[in-house]
């Protein structure tokens, strides 16, 4: 593939979808940022690696989804002084992803205007680098001061409101700083990070096979996701493609998934608005759902059925019929209760025009996944590069433009509809045949994956040693691009409001904290 405007070649990758692969320069690293950016292309992902071993550099990647397919770029550094140019400037996405490169491997933007650390919060000295090659990740270090510079807001009235990073609730970690006057907020700083448990270390020197355990559990609400995108890019290394049942399944259960989460949503929404009713409902909906996946698939949250190579499991024909039943009843039930949500003078009070993000800010800050075409971003790739089954079994992708919490609450239950046709498509039509394929070991080789999760586009990019075994993997969830905007979508809102409109994103801490 070449890409218009920029001197440089893009080999494909074996993969269902287009993804392509090139090595580049500095001058053409910040070329192709560029055109990406003037093309209305978005940052899909950035990371780094230390290839010292092998090549004798460090490397940065980028990832760019363009309507040509996905380009990984690919740029060597110096050994000694490894440095890139900023992509900021073109990507908001850019900022935090490269400052968390350059806690874990050492590698540094030139140019950006935002190098303050994003992982370390303390818990390694400045210049120790985790992802480097003479270091284990097991060494331990007393603990280091750490006053992280937030950005202070002035002006009379101005407060601040710590909030985090240890919360009431039982969700992970997260600070949260807000500049208010009054109840209504000028300004809001995340800091995250809080959930860094080295799981990019934990793959290195594993073989291909073991590591899709850990990518099914880099955030347990995606399971199906991330393990579908580490075994797309397993299979891409090993130049095979997966038998259709398998791949038939493989949707199926990515589908479950993203019912699963969009119940629990729907439910926490109504009760962030203080409507009990609905948290009760859902969750009665959502535990049915989960037990039958433990019923017909052995794990509530579908963990390790997706495999490279295939599936772990085979549905018979008395599974696939509650399947398909349960969907057909779950419809009528979610049905009924959007009629409750939409005529609820309370809900929609508390929804309506609460945390709008509108769609020219969503496509200038990289806003992706749910949240973006809840905001007029209509990607999704089960729609623009179906993969199979995708490809016959076609997917309506939904989207609204007012991108406020009733937007993305609408977006929810469409999407809850959707899937459910969806899933009696699959099973109606469900080939036969196997469901998996011995995959060889591939040594020295590069593979991508790239999947439409429910919260959004899910990414590994996977790469292997003289041995076949893991030598970076890297997994990218879509709550990088998505927790900055959350900060400006709060600006003009009150502080109780936070919650609810925190919870209609519902972005991964542990996702993003690798």
């Amino acid at each position: 593939m070449q890409f218009p405007g920029v001197d440089c070649h893009f080999a494909p990758i074996a993969t269902p979808l287009p993804i392509h692969l090139a090595h580049v320069d500095a001058t053409q690293w910040s070329a192709l940022a560029r055109a990406v950016a003037e093309a209305r292309g978005h940052l899909v992902s950035l990371w780094g690696s230390d290839e010292r071993a092998r090549t004798g550099r460090y490397t940065v990647s980028a990832a760019y989804a363009t309507a040509d397919g996905l380009l990984w770029a690919k740029l060597g550094l110096d050994a000694e002084h490894p440095a890139y140019p900023d992509i900021s400037r073109d990507f908001v996405p850019a900022i935090r992803l490269q400052r968390a490169a350059h806690d874990l491997v050492g590698i540094e933007a030139e140019g950006a205007a935002d190098c303050r650390p994003w992982l370390r919060h303390g818990a390694w000295p400045a210049d120790y680098f985790p992802l480097r090659g003479d270091h284990t990740g097991q060494e331990r270090f007393d603990a280091q001061p750490d006053a992280y510079p937030f950005v202070f807001v002035d002006g009379d009235g101005v407060h601040e409101i710590p909030v985090g990073p240890v919360h009431a609730g039982t969700i992970e970690p997260g600070h949260f700083r807000f500049s208010v006057v009054g109840e209504k907020v000028l300004r809001l700083e995340q800091r995250l990070g809080y959930t860094h448990k080295g799981i990019e270390r934990r793959f290195i020197g594993m073989e291909v096979a073991q590591g899709a355990r850990l990518a099914g559990r880099v955030s347990g609400d995606s399971s199906v996701a991330y393990a579908w995108a580490y075994a797309m890019a397993a299979e891409s290394l090993a130049g095979v493609r997966v038998p259709p049942r398998a791949a038939w399944l493989r949707a199926l259960l990515l589908e479950r998934e993203r019912v699963a989460n969009h119940l629990g949503d729907l439910g926490a929404l109504g009760n962030d608005a203080a409507f009990g009713f609905a948290l009760a409902q859902f969750s009665r909906l959502r535990e049915d759902w989960l037990r039958t996946n433990q019923a017909c698939f052995g794990h509530r949250l579908l963990m390790d059925r997706v495999c490279p190579g295939g599936i772990a499991d085979d549905l018979d024909a008395a599974r696939c019929a509650t399947l398909r039943d349960q969907a057909r009843h779950m419809a009528r039930e979610v049905a009924e209760l959007r009629n409750i949500y939409e005529e609820h003078a309370g809900l929609q009070d508390r929804f309506v025009t609460t945390g709008r993000v509108t769609p020219a800010l969503a496509a200038r800050l990289g806003l992706c996944g749910l949240a973006g075409r809840a905001s007029g971003q209509t990607a999704d790739l089960r729609a623009d590069f179906p993969c199979p089954p995708y490809d016959a079994v076609p997917v309506l992708a939904c989207s609204h433009l007012n991108g406020d919490v009733a937007a993305r609450v609408a977006m929810r239950f469409e999407e809850c509809f959707a899937s459910f046709k969806l899933m009696e498509a699959l099973l109606a039509a469900l080939p036969d045949g196997p469901i998996h394929v011995p995959l060889a070991t591939a040594p020295d080789g590069a593979g991508a994956g790239w999947i439409e999760g429910w919260r959004g586009q899910v990414f590994v990019a996977l790469e292997t040693d003289a041995a076949g075994r893991i030598a970076r993997c890297h997994c990218h969830d879509p709550s990088w691009q998505n927790w900055p905007v959350l900060e400006h979508a709060i600006i003009g809102n009150i502080v109780p409001d936070f919650p609810l409109i925190n919870k209609s994103f519902n972005l991964s801490y542990s996702g993003q904290d690798l």
